[in-house]
Protein backbone atom coordinates (compact mmCIF):
# COMPACT_ATOMS: atom_id res chain seq x y z
CA UNK A 1 0.00 0.00 0.00
CA UNK A 2 1.15 3.61 -0.44
CA UNK A 3 3.47 4.94 2.27
CA UNK A 4 2.30 8.52 1.80
CA UNK A 5 -0.76 9.76 3.65
CA UNK A 6 -4.09 9.37 1.89
CA UNK A 7 -6.52 12.25 2.23
CA UNK A 8 -10.03 10.90 2.91
CA UNK A 9 -13.44 12.59 2.76
CA UNK A 10 -16.40 10.91 4.43
CA UNK A 11 -19.58 11.37 2.35
CA UNK A 12 -22.63 10.48 4.45
CA UNK A 13 -22.65 10.43 8.24
CA UNK A 14 -25.28 7.92 9.24
CA UNK A 15 -24.28 5.15 11.68
CA UNK A 16 -21.93 3.47 9.17
CA UNK A 17 -20.49 6.76 7.93
CA UNK A 18 -19.79 7.91 11.46
CA UNK A 19 -18.06 4.63 12.28
CA UNK A 20 -16.02 4.90 9.08
CA UNK A 21 -14.96 8.46 9.94
CA UNK A 22 -13.96 7.34 13.43
CA UNK A 23 -11.85 4.53 11.97
CA UNK A 24 -10.16 6.88 9.48
CA UNK A 25 -9.19 9.13 12.39
CA UNK A 26 -7.54 6.13 14.05
CA UNK A 27 -5.76 4.78 10.97
CA UNK A 28 -2.42 5.77 9.54
CA UNK A 29 -1.64 6.67 6.82
CA UNK A 30 -5.18 8.03 6.41
CA UNK A 31 -6.06 11.66 7.11
CA UNK A 32 -9.65 12.86 7.36
CA UNK A 33 -9.93 16.08 5.36
CA UNK A 34 -13.69 16.50 4.91
CA UNK A 35 -17.17 15.28 5.76
CA UNK A 36 -20.48 15.73 3.96
CA UNK A 37 -24.05 15.22 5.13
CA UNK A 38 -27.28 16.99 4.20
CA UNK A 39 -28.79 16.66 7.70
CA UNK A 40 -29.13 20.22 9.11
CA UNK A 41 -28.50 18.84 12.61
CA UNK A 42 -25.03 17.70 11.53
CA UNK A 43 -23.93 20.49 9.20
CA UNK A 44 -21.31 22.79 10.69
CA UNK A 45 -20.39 20.48 13.57
CA UNK A 46 -16.90 19.15 14.18
CA UNK A 47 -16.76 15.49 13.18
CA UNK A 48 -15.59 14.69 16.72
CA UNK A 49 -19.04 15.69 17.98
CA UNK A 50 -20.61 12.96 15.86
CA UNK A 51 -18.25 10.01 16.01
CA UNK A 52 -18.24 9.71 19.81
CA UNK A 53 -14.48 9.45 19.87
CA UNK A 54 -12.00 10.70 22.43
CA UNK A 55 -10.60 13.52 20.28
CA UNK A 56 -11.78 16.91 21.54
CA UNK A 57 -11.67 18.32 18.02
CA UNK A 58 -10.68 17.12 14.57
CA UNK A 59 -10.74 20.51 12.87
CA UNK A 60 -12.96 18.91 10.21
CA UNK A 61 -16.49 20.31 10.08
CA UNK A 62 -19.44 18.69 8.38
CA UNK A 63 -20.55 20.42 5.19
CA UNK A 64 -23.93 20.13 3.50
CA UNK A 65 -22.36 21.24 0.21
CA UNK A 66 -20.47 18.36 -1.38
CA UNK A 67 -18.97 20.48 -4.17
CA UNK A 68 -17.29 22.92 -1.79
CA UNK A 69 -16.18 20.14 0.59
CA UNK A 70 -14.56 18.26 -2.27
CA UNK A 71 -12.84 21.41 -3.52
CA UNK A 72 -11.62 22.47 -0.07
CA UNK A 73 -10.55 19.03 1.12
CA UNK A 74 -9.00 17.84 -2.16
CA UNK A 75 -9.39 14.20 -1.04
CA UNK A 76 -7.53 11.30 -2.61
CA UNK A 77 -10.36 8.93 -1.63
CA UNK A 78 -14.05 9.43 -0.80
CA UNK A 79 -15.76 6.91 1.46
CA UNK A 80 -19.36 7.12 0.32
CA UNK A 81 -22.18 5.84 2.58
CA UNK A 82 -25.55 7.31 1.67
CA UNK A 83 -28.11 4.87 0.23
CA UNK A 84 -28.48 1.39 -1.24
CA UNK A 85 -29.79 2.34 -4.68
CA UNK A 86 -27.59 3.39 -7.58
CA UNK A 87 -30.20 5.64 -9.20
CA UNK A 88 -30.11 8.02 -6.25
CA UNK A 89 -26.32 8.27 -5.96
CA UNK A 90 -24.95 8.17 -9.50
CA UNK A 91 -24.64 11.96 -9.66
CA UNK A 92 -22.92 11.98 -6.27
CA UNK A 93 -20.39 9.40 -7.46
CA UNK A 94 -19.78 11.31 -10.69
CA UNK A 95 -19.27 14.50 -8.69
CA UNK A 96 -16.62 12.80 -6.54
CA UNK A 97 -14.85 11.37 -9.58
CA UNK A 98 -14.91 14.73 -11.37
CA UNK A 99 -13.19 16.18 -8.28
CA UNK A 100 -10.35 13.74 -8.89
CA UNK A 101 -11.13 11.41 -5.99
CA UNK A 102 -11.24 7.64 -5.95
CA UNK A 103 -14.53 6.36 -4.50
CA UNK A 104 -15.29 3.44 -2.20
CA UNK A 105 -19.06 3.25 -1.74
CA UNK A 106 -21.38 1.11 0.37
CA UNK A 107 -24.16 1.46 -2.22
CA UNK A 108 -25.22 -2.16 -2.63
CA UNK A 109 -26.35 -1.86 -6.24
CA UNK A 110 -22.89 -0.51 -7.16
CA UNK A 111 -21.19 -3.78 -6.18
CA UNK A 112 -22.04 -5.32 -9.58
CA UNK A 113 -24.17 -2.82 -11.52
CA UNK A 114 -23.68 -4.19 -15.03
CA UNK A 115 -26.88 -6.28 -15.14
CA UNK A 116 -29.35 -4.08 -13.26
CA UNK A 117 -28.05 -0.66 -14.36
CA UNK A 118 -25.83 -1.01 -17.45
CA UNK A 119 -26.26 2.62 -18.56
CA UNK A 120 -25.26 4.00 -15.16
CA UNK A 121 -22.37 1.56 -14.98
CA UNK A 122 -21.14 2.70 -18.39
CA UNK A 123 -21.37 6.35 -17.36
CA UNK A 124 -19.47 5.79 -14.11
CA UNK A 125 -16.77 3.77 -15.85
CA UNK A 126 -16.33 6.41 -18.55
CA UNK A 127 -16.10 9.30 -16.08
CA UNK A 128 -13.70 7.39 -13.82
CA UNK A 129 -11.41 6.61 -16.74
CA UNK A 130 -11.53 10.21 -17.96
CA UNK A 131 -10.53 11.45 -14.50
CA UNK A 132 -7.99 8.71 -13.82
CA UNK A 133 -9.76 7.44 -10.68
CA UNK A 134 -11.21 4.17 -9.41
CA UNK A 135 -14.81 3.57 -8.28
CA UNK A 136 -15.91 0.43 -6.42
CA UNK A 137 -18.90 -0.67 -4.36
CA UNK A 138 -18.24 -2.81 -1.31
CA UNK A 139 -19.33 -3.66 2.22
CA UNK A 140 -19.94 -6.84 4.16
CA UNK A 141 -22.79 -8.01 1.94
CA UNK A 142 -22.50 -7.46 -0.95
CA UNK A 143 -18.76 -7.01 -1.25
CA UNK A 144 -17.44 -9.71 1.07
CA UNK A 145 -19.45 -12.39 2.88
CA UNK A 146 -21.60 -13.78 0.06
CA UNK A 147 -19.43 -13.10 -2.99
CA UNK A 148 -15.75 -12.27 -2.35
CA UNK A 149 -15.26 -14.92 0.36
CA UNK A 150 -16.91 -17.69 -1.75
CA UNK A 151 -14.82 -16.72 -4.78
CA UNK A 152 -11.64 -16.87 -2.69
CA UNK A 153 -12.77 -20.23 -1.33
CA UNK A 154 -12.64 -21.70 -4.84
CA UNK A 155 -9.00 -20.65 -5.32
CA UNK A 156 -7.63 -24.09 -4.41
CA UNK A 157 -10.09 -26.01 -6.58
CA UNK A 158 -9.18 -27.53 -9.94
CA UNK A 159 -12.87 -27.87 -10.77
CA UNK A 160 -16.03 -26.23 -9.40
CA UNK A 161 -19.46 -27.68 -10.01
CA UNK A 162 -21.55 -25.57 -7.63
CA UNK A 163 -21.28 -23.07 -4.77
CA UNK A 164 -23.75 -22.65 -1.91
CA UNK A 165 -23.53 -19.71 0.49
CA UNK A 166 -25.58 -19.35 3.66
CA UNK A 167 -25.66 -16.35 6.00
CA UNK A 168 -27.67 -16.20 9.23
CA UNK A 169 -27.71 -12.85 11.02
CA UNK A 170 -29.31 -12.00 14.35
CA UNK A 171 -30.59 -8.57 13.37
CA UNK A 172 -31.30 -7.85 17.03
CA UNK A 173 -27.56 -7.28 17.48
CA UNK A 174 -27.41 -4.77 14.66
CA UNK A 175 -28.25 -1.06 14.33
CA UNK A 176 -31.87 0.10 14.20
CA UNK A 177 -31.86 1.07 10.47
CA UNK A 178 -31.02 -2.52 9.60
CA UNK A 179 -33.78 -3.86 11.83
CA UNK A 180 -36.20 -1.57 10.02
CA UNK A 181 -34.74 -2.64 6.69
CA UNK A 182 -35.65 -6.28 7.33
CA UNK A 183 -39.14 -5.38 8.56
CA UNK A 184 -38.73 -6.31 12.22
CA UNK A 185 -42.01 -5.58 14.01
CA UNK A 186 -44.21 -5.35 10.92
CA UNK A 187 -47.43 -7.29 10.59
CA UNK A 188 -47.35 -10.00 7.91
CA UNK A 189 -49.68 -7.92 5.73
CA UNK A 190 -47.53 -4.79 6.12
CA UNK A 191 -44.53 -6.89 5.08
CA UNK A 192 -46.28 -8.03 1.91
CA UNK A 193 -47.36 -4.46 1.15
CA UNK A 194 -43.81 -3.14 1.48
CA UNK A 195 -42.47 -6.04 -0.55
CA UNK A 196 -44.93 -5.26 -3.34
CA UNK A 197 -43.76 -1.65 -3.34
CA UNK A 198 -40.17 -2.71 -4.11
CA UNK A 199 -36.90 -1.55 -2.57
CA UNK A 200 -37.50 -3.58 0.58
CA UNK A 201 -35.45 -6.21 2.37
CA UNK A 202 -31.83 -6.98 1.59
CA UNK A 203 -30.43 -5.12 -1.40
CA UNK A 204 -27.58 -6.70 -3.32
CA UNK A 205 -28.21 -10.45 -3.28
CA UNK A 206 -28.68 -10.52 -7.05
CA UNK A 207 -25.51 -8.45 -7.46
CA UNK A 208 -23.58 -10.98 -5.37
CA UNK A 209 -24.90 -13.82 -7.53
CA UNK A 210 -23.83 -12.10 -10.75
CA UNK A 211 -20.42 -11.17 -9.33
CA UNK A 212 -19.76 -14.79 -8.44
CA UNK A 213 -20.95 -16.09 -11.80
CA UNK A 214 -18.80 -13.53 -13.60
CA UNK A 215 -15.79 -14.41 -11.45
CA UNK A 216 -16.20 -18.13 -12.18
CA UNK A 217 -16.77 -17.55 -15.89
CA UNK A 218 -20.31 -18.89 -15.80
CA UNK A 219 -23.09 -17.52 -17.97
CA UNK A 220 -26.31 -17.65 -15.98
CA UNK A 221 -29.26 -18.92 -17.95
CA UNK A 222 -31.71 -17.89 -15.27
CA UNK A 223 -31.93 -16.31 -11.84
CA UNK A 224 -34.65 -17.03 -9.31
CA UNK A 225 -35.02 -14.76 -6.29
CA UNK A 226 -37.47 -15.13 -3.41
CA UNK A 227 -38.13 -12.93 -0.37
CA UNK A 228 -40.20 -14.32 2.52
CA UNK A 229 -40.89 -13.10 6.05
CA UNK A 230 -39.58 -14.84 9.15
CA UNK A 231 -42.15 -14.64 11.96
CA UNK A 232 -41.29 -14.34 15.64
CA UNK A 233 -42.32 -17.33 17.76
CA UNK A 234 -41.58 -15.48 21.02
CA UNK A 235 -41.40 -11.82 22.04
CA UNK A 236 -38.10 -10.11 21.22
CA UNK A 237 -36.95 -6.77 22.61
CA UNK A 238 -33.91 -5.46 20.77
CA UNK A 239 -33.57 -2.21 22.67
CA UNK A 240 -34.78 -0.38 19.56
CA UNK A 241 -38.09 -2.16 19.03
CA UNK A 242 -40.24 -4.92 20.48
CA UNK A 243 -41.41 -7.71 18.21
CA UNK A 244 -44.42 -9.69 19.38
CA UNK A 245 -45.08 -13.37 18.57
CA UNK A 246 -46.54 -13.74 15.10
CA UNK A 247 -45.14 -10.42 13.90
CA UNK A 248 -42.38 -10.24 11.33
CA UNK A 249 -38.94 -10.80 12.84
CA UNK A 250 -37.03 -10.33 9.57
CA UNK A 251 -36.40 -11.84 6.17
CA UNK A 252 -35.45 -15.07 4.45
CA UNK A 253 -34.04 -14.05 1.08
CA UNK A 254 -32.71 -16.53 -1.47
CA UNK A 255 -31.24 -16.31 -4.95
CA UNK A 256 -30.41 -19.15 -7.30
CA UNK A 257 -28.39 -19.06 -10.51
CA UNK A 258 -28.74 -21.75 -13.16
CA UNK A 259 -26.22 -22.76 -15.82
CA UNK A 260 -27.39 -25.00 -18.66
CA UNK A 261 -30.53 -25.73 -16.67
CA UNK A 262 -28.67 -26.82 -13.54
CA UNK A 263 -28.56 -25.00 -10.22
CA UNK A 264 -24.93 -23.94 -9.80
CA UNK A 265 -25.07 -20.97 -7.40
CA UNK A 266 -27.35 -20.58 -4.38
CA UNK A 267 -27.35 -17.75 -1.86
CA UNK A 268 -29.43 -18.19 1.29
CA UNK A 269 -29.77 -15.20 3.64
CA UNK A 270 -31.72 -15.26 6.89
CA UNK A 271 -31.65 -11.93 8.73
CA UNK A 272 -34.06 -11.59 11.66
CA UNK A 273 -34.20 -10.57 15.29
CA UNK A 274 -34.06 -13.44 17.75
CA UNK A 275 -31.95 -15.80 15.63
CA UNK A 276 -30.42 -18.51 17.83
CA UNK A 277 -26.93 -18.18 16.35
CA UNK A 278 -25.32 -16.11 13.63
CA UNK A 279 -22.97 -17.80 11.19
CA UNK A 280 -21.66 -17.64 7.64
CA UNK A 281 -21.03 -20.77 5.60
CA UNK A 282 -19.62 -21.51 2.15
CA UNK A 283 -19.86 -24.93 0.55
CA UNK A 284 -18.02 -25.56 -2.71
CA UNK A 285 -18.91 -28.69 -4.67
CA UNK A 286 -15.55 -28.98 -6.33
CA UNK A 287 -12.21 -30.74 -6.47
CA UNK A 288 -11.32 -30.65 -3.67
CA UNK A 289 -14.61 -29.89 -1.89
CA UNK A 290 -14.57 -26.87 0.43
CA UNK A 291 -16.62 -26.48 3.61
CA UNK A 292 -15.99 -23.09 5.24
CA UNK A 293 -17.84 -21.80 8.30
CA UNK A 294 -17.55 -18.58 10.34
CA UNK A 295 -18.82 -19.41 13.83
CA UNK A 296 -20.69 -16.43 15.25
CA UNK A 297 -20.92 -14.91 11.78
CA UNK A 298 -19.19 -11.91 10.27
CA UNK A 299 -20.54 -8.97 12.27
CA UNK A 300 -21.91 -6.73 9.56
CA UNK A 301 -21.71 -3.23 11.02
CA UNK A 302 -18.03 -3.52 11.90
CA UNK A 303 -17.13 -5.52 8.81
CA UNK A 304 -18.79 -2.98 6.50
CA UNK A 305 -16.62 -0.24 7.98
CA UNK A 306 -13.57 -2.47 7.73
CA UNK A 307 -14.16 -3.14 4.05
CA UNK A 308 -14.72 0.55 3.26
CA UNK A 309 -11.63 1.80 5.09
CA UNK A 310 -9.32 -1.06 4.11
CA UNK A 311 -10.17 -0.58 0.44
CA UNK A 312 -8.98 3.05 0.46
CA UNK A 313 -5.33 2.12 -0.22
CA UNK A 314 -6.41 -0.56 -2.71
CA UNK A 315 -8.36 1.85 -4.93
CA UNK A 316 -5.55 4.40 -4.76
CA UNK A 317 -3.30 1.80 -6.41
CA UNK A 318 -5.88 0.39 -8.84
CA UNK A 319 -6.31 1.12 -12.57
CA UNK A 320 -8.88 3.83 -13.40
CA UNK A 321 -12.47 2.83 -14.03
CA UNK A 322 -15.49 1.24 -12.39
CA UNK A 323 -14.47 -2.03 -10.77
CA UNK A 324 -15.98 -4.79 -8.66
CA UNK A 325 -14.36 -6.38 -5.64
CA UNK A 326 -13.53 -9.38 -7.83
CA UNK A 327 -11.38 -7.13 -10.06
CA UNK A 328 -9.17 -5.70 -7.32
CA UNK A 329 -6.37 -7.23 -5.19
CA UNK A 330 -7.33 -9.36 -2.21
CA UNK A 331 -8.73 -7.03 0.45
CA UNK A 332 -6.85 -6.95 3.72
CA UNK A 333 -6.51 -4.87 6.85
CA UNK A 334 -3.60 -2.57 7.53
CA UNK A 335 -2.06 -1.38 10.77
CA UNK A 336 -3.88 1.20 12.86
CA UNK A 337 -0.66 3.01 13.78
CA UNK A 338 3.11 2.55 13.48
CA UNK A 339 3.11 0.98 16.96
CA UNK A 340 0.95 -1.86 15.63
CA UNK A 341 3.81 -2.89 13.32
CA UNK A 342 6.25 -3.34 16.20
Amino acid sequence: MPTDSLRVLQYGLGPIGQAAARTVLEKEPLTLVGAVDIDPAKAGRDVADLVDGEAASTGVHVSDEAESALADGAPDVVLHTTTSFLEGVTDQLVQCARAGAHVVSSTEELSFPFRRSPDRAERLDRVAREEGVTVVGTGVNPGYAMDVVPLMATSGCTDVRAVHVERVVDAGERRDPLQAKVGAGLSPQAFEDKKAGGGFGHIGLRESLHMMADGLGWSLGGVEEELRPVRADAPVDTGYRRVEPGAVAGIHHTAEGRVDGESRLTLDLKMFVGADASYDAVTVDGVPPIDLRFQGGIFGDTATVGMLVNMAPRVADAPPGLHTMADLPVPRAFATSPAADA
